[in-house]
């Protein structure tokens, strides 16, 4: 059932509920923040809450904070469209003033729909710097269990990955979300050389040089596709996705721009910025003899 409360007040109400459940915690002060209220009307809303829901959130004394309990079940019929735009993009429609991500989350394109339970373990996880212990149906080896520690949410475009430390790999890798079967998290943090601040490739800019393809014979109709200024476009990407964007925008990655024009009509004028850049493994014709770099 619709729940009686004002247009106003479900919105901070869904945030408080958005919050709690996908960073696992929230704080008076955050609803105070966010919406800009007085202290009174803040405790208004977490008490409207909890009579609505009273077995999803308790009083943690020890971190000062609302947590979820394991009972906890959503009032509202979040899509993942919704949520997933949250953590990208921040909450709320409109919002005048940028608010800084509460999880590192990057990118832009179709979504995918997760398991919402796992989602929220993950970016509870991600918030906290905690490890986490995850079932995961690999292409190459099936079902397999890992211990990793999720840094990142990552769109490429056509599916969510979790970047994550792999500590059976010892590195950093992106995990597919929607793969991830079941996953708890552990009661350690995870150690300096596991978070997001000793991941290389996700710190480390790319800049990409788009120009149209030299095969072309109207390359001023690219130049209008994408608004570029004398005749090409910089991009500033993070190396952990550099390939999947890319390949996502079909962009001629060769030395020679030996692939066709007429699936590739973008061409990479500075393919030797993605050389050490791993990701680079999905870049069309980068480092391979023909048009093959990414088709794996």
């Amino acid at each position: 059932m619709p729940l009686p409360l004002s247009h106003s007040q479900r919105e901070r109400l869904a945030y408080l509920e958005l919050r709690a459940y996908f960073v696992g915690e929230l704080r008076r002060g955050d609803l105070e923040a966010r919406f800009s209220i007085k202290p009174a009307a803040a405790t208004r809303d977490l008490n409207a809450y909890r009579e609505q829901a009273p077995d999803n959130l308790i009083y943690d004394r020890y971190v000062k904070a609302y947590v979820p309990t394991a009972r906890f079940r959503p009032v509202f019929g979040f899509s993942a469209d919704r949520v997933l735009s949250w953590l990208l993009n921040g909450f709320g429609d409109g919002q005048a003033l940028k608010i800084s991500r509460t999880i590192p989350c990057e990118g832009a394109g179709n979504l995918v729909q997760p398991d919402f339970a796992v989602l929220a373990e993950l970016t509870r996880a991600i918030h906290a710097g905690q490890a986490m212990k995850i079932e995961y149906l690999s292409l190459s080896s099936g079902v397999a269990k890992r211990v990793i520690v999720p840094v990142a949410l990552a769109d490429n475009g056509s599916r969510w990955h979790v970047r994550a430390y792999d500590r059976k790999r010892s590195h950093f890798s992106d995990f597919v979300l929607t793969r991830i079967t079941k996953a708890r998290t552990l009661s350690e943090r995870g150690a300096d050389h596991e978070q997001i601040r000793a991941d290389t490739e996700w710190n480390r800019i790319v800049d990409l040089q788009l120009v149209p393809h030299p095969g072309l014979s109207h390359p001023e109709a690219v130049v209008a596709d994408y608004g570029m200024k004398d005749g090409q476009l910089h991009l500033q990407v993070r190396a952990a996705l550099a390939g999947y964007a890319v390949l996502r925008w079909g962009v001629d990655c060769s030395v020679d721009h030996r692939l066709d024009p007429s699936r590739h009509h973008l061409w990479l004028a500075n393919p030797q910025t993605l050389n050490g850049v791993e990701s680079a493994a999905l870049a069309p014709g980068h480092g391979a003899a023909g048009d093959g770099g990414a088709g794996r």
